[in-house]
């Protein structure tokens, strides 16, 4: 049975909402997490470096997903609220398309142009880094599409009102290449090509039961019908969800920086590092990212259907709960450092107290990291992908970038792990900033409505 999204949601029914998406997110975060943990005990650490100087270019392209799923999804749950079904079903088909179309076309030129995509990362051409990384890199290609499909409908089965059936798709996704993991890599030792191969039927499995589901199921508000093609739709789509998609560009961008900085003041060893630093760093980022795509569906019905209490009361919550979250979070990031580490570089005593060392700082991000993410969505949700895109790019584009470049100089190895913290902090000034100011204008204020966006809104209705 779907979820009713008109109804008000309590903080507990807020959770429990939310939960399958966040487990959601967790479950996409273990592909990359196993594939490190079998790549770096079985393989070694040249293997892994490799696995994580690709890995940021292989989620630029799969970035596609996120911006489809987000940006589509806004707009499916805001024509849902307008009362208009079958318009939001053509929608929703038309977007499932275009990402699937999208994703092929990406695949085939990421295939062809992998390796030098390699050594302008930095791995030096005919060294067994620059080798390993191209053939994990093209190897992921072959199930790109699926994988983008996987991210678009994350989304979509939350504003479908089926969350849990999203989460069991994850799980099925998730446990399959864990087990493939273990297969191929460990009982078969074929290594790296093994861990990538279980990352390919994981993310087949994750975008294509979806297909099956959506086009064989009529009890719930969205299922495939024969799209009309319409550009704006798209064009809309892209737009709210520009900018999700530039926080996955910009985090692989970000994470190329860091490489880079890595290899020149450290070398391989800072780059494993920051990889195992990272694969567990995506289950605490999975939690925000999971809430903040589980609430938007709800935050942009209640817009489209003009009900400003409830935006109201779903911002606030939302504030609360992540405030909670982040305190939690960063204190788990200090007591789990060690052994969290040791689970991927217990075999190199060195590299395991750089990892534990730069794990502590890193972890101060997780008291902003989550308020940056949902200013993000939050706005997505609203259908304002500009203000959105923006807070996206300046917290990763601009803040990190600028940290991750300048930090260093002022305090050597240790500002390379400090920048993410920097940026996000300042962020959460910038987002803040952008929801005063445009309380009036969507009625998420007390006393709803501003009265320029009552005019304006009252001009829409007779027109």
């Amino acid at each position: 049975m779907s979820v009713d999204m008109s109804k008000h949601f309590s903080t507990s029914a807020l959770i429990r909402f939310t939960l399958p998406t966040i487990a959601m997110m967790i479950f996409t975060s273990c592909y990359t997490i196993v594939d490190g943990f079998f790549v770096s005990n079985y393989a070694g650490k040249t293997a892994l470096a490799a696995v994580n100087l690709i890995f940021p270019a292989v989620m630029i392209l799969a970035s596609v997903g996120m911006m489809i799923g987000t940006g589509g999804s806004a707009l499916v749950a805001k024509t849902l609220g307008e009362g208009d079904r079958p318009r939001a079903r053509r929608h929703f088909s038309l977007l499932i398309i275009f990402a699937f179309v999208v994703g092929s076309v990406l695949s085939l030129g990421g295939w062809f142009f992998m390796e030098p995509t390699a050594t302008m990362l930095g791995a030096t051409p005919g060294s067994q880094m620059h080798h390993d990384a191209a053939l994990y890199g093209r190897m992921m290609m072959i199930s790109l599409p699926f994988f983008i499909l996987q991210y678009a409908f994350q989304s979509f089965f939350v504003t479908a009102g089926k969350p849990k059936y999203g989460f069991l798709v994850i799980v099925a996704a998730g446990v399959a290449n864990i087990l493939l993991d273990f297969l191929f890599v460990g009982v078969f030792g074929w290594g790296l090509p093994g861990a990538a191969l279980a990352t390919n039927i994981g993310e087949l499995i994750g975008g294509g039961i979806p297909l099956v589901y959506f086009a064989r199921k009529r009890s719930t508000h969205l299922y495939f019908v024969r799209p009309h093609l319409r550009w704006p739709v798209i064009g809309k789509a892209c737009a709210n969800g520009s900018s999700e998609m530039v926080t996955n560009i910009a985090m692989s961008l970000v994470g190329i920086l860091y490489n880079w900085q890595l290899l020149r003041f450290i070398g391989e060893d800072g780059v494993a590092a920051y990889g195992v630093i990272m694969y567990t760093v995506m289950i605490f980022s999975a939690v925000f990212m999971g809430y903040s795509v589980g609430t938007s569906p709800l935050m942009s019905f209640q817009y489209g259907a003009q009900n400003h209490t409830e935006m109201r009361s779903l911002l606030w919550k939302s504030l609360g709960l992540i405030g909670v979250a982040s305190v939690v979070m960063f204190l788990l990031g200090q007591w789990l450092a060690a052994p969290l580490s040791a689970i991927f570089v217990s075999y190199d005593a060195a590299l395991l107290e750089l990892t534990v060392s730069a794990y502590k700082l890193y972890a101060l991000c997780f008291l902003f990291m989550g308020f940056a993410m949902y200013a993000s969505a939050f706005f997505t949700a609203l259908n304002n992908g500009l203000v959105s895109a923006l807070i996206s790019f300046l917290r990763t584009l601009v803040l990190q970038v600028a940290a991750v470049i300048v930090l260093p100089m002022l305090f050597g190895i240790d500002g390379i792990w400090l920048s993410v913290t920097v940026g996000d902090g300042l962020t959460c000034l910038v987002a803040a900033t952008f929801m005063i100011a445009l309380s009036g204008r969507y009625g998420y204020r007390k006393g709803g409505l501003s009265p320029k966006a009552q005019a304006r809104l009252a001009a829409k209705e007779q027109a």
